[in-house]
């Protein structure tokens, strides 16, 4: 452990990234799955703009609900390990590197819950999850895995996101063992801001065509119903 720094001021930062990706993406694609099987995403694209609307509403009440769930994570870890934050500019990196952190890995979670048609899919997902935040570096530095893990740590925007939490909340003696000993704060919003834009295009994009599919569905559903009545009708006759 690193001169400055206590237990919680190294547990936080994970606990904080880990909810960051697993509220974000897992959260939004299980409730995509659910209201897409009530029909909610038929409903909206019957609407101007109504996929967008849907995609935007649901990604800013996640935000929210997120946002109050790392707030009494805080505080109940201020709590428990103590007085722990540190003051000054880096604390308010929080204020962008959270909602960044959100809108970087909601959009992902809105594209995959249109893809995938069954909820029990979903736990091959979260073992793919589980497989990169063991290389993210989110609990440990990434400096001292090899140099093709490094790099494909480093091109997800888990990587990204503890980083700026770790930036925001350890202490500076911390930043030797990151790569090339800095917390790169500039580096980290603008790789977080690429993937919040690619994540909303594809997403909208994923989100028309599942719905464009699911209503041909439908209505051959609705056409090949009406065919079997008319033919029940007419053995009745």
């Amino acid at each position: 452990m690193f001169r400055g720094g206590s237990l919680g001021s190294y547990a936080l930062p994970g606990i904080i990234s880990m909810n960051l990706l697993f509220t974000g993406f897992m959260g939004l694609a299980t409730n995509l799955i659910s209201e897409r099987e009530e029909g909610t995403l038929m409903r909206a694209r019957t609407i101007p703009f109504g996929i967008h609307t849907y995609l935007i509403g649901k990604v800013l009440c996640q935000v929210a609900l997120t946002l109050i769930t790392i707030l009494v994570i805080m505080a109940a870890s201020a709590a428990l390990f103590g007085n722990f934050f540190l003051g000054g500019p880096r604390l308010l990196a929080l204020t962008w590197v959270l909602p960044l952190g959100l809108t970087s890995t909601l959009p992902w979670g809105a594209a995959f819950g249109s893809l995938i048609r069954h909820p029990r899919n979903l736990s091959f997902i979260s073992l793919g999850m589980m497989g990169l935040l063991s290389i993210s570096g989110i609990f440990y530095p990434v400096s001292g895995q090899t140099p093709w893990s490094q790099l494909l740590s480093q091109a997800s925007p888990v990587y990204w996101i503890g980083l700026g939490v770790r930036g925001a909340l350890m202490p500076e003696t911390a930043v030797v063992a990151e790569v090339g000993q800095s917390w790169r704060m500039l580096e980290t919003a603008l790789v977080l801001i690429a993937w919040s834009l690619l994540g909303t295009l594809a997403a909208i994009s994923i989100m028309r065509r599942s719905s464009r599919r699911e209503g041909r569905g439908l209505m051959r559903s609705a056409w090949i119903s009406r065919r079997r009545r008319r033919h029940r009708g007419r053995h009745r006759a």
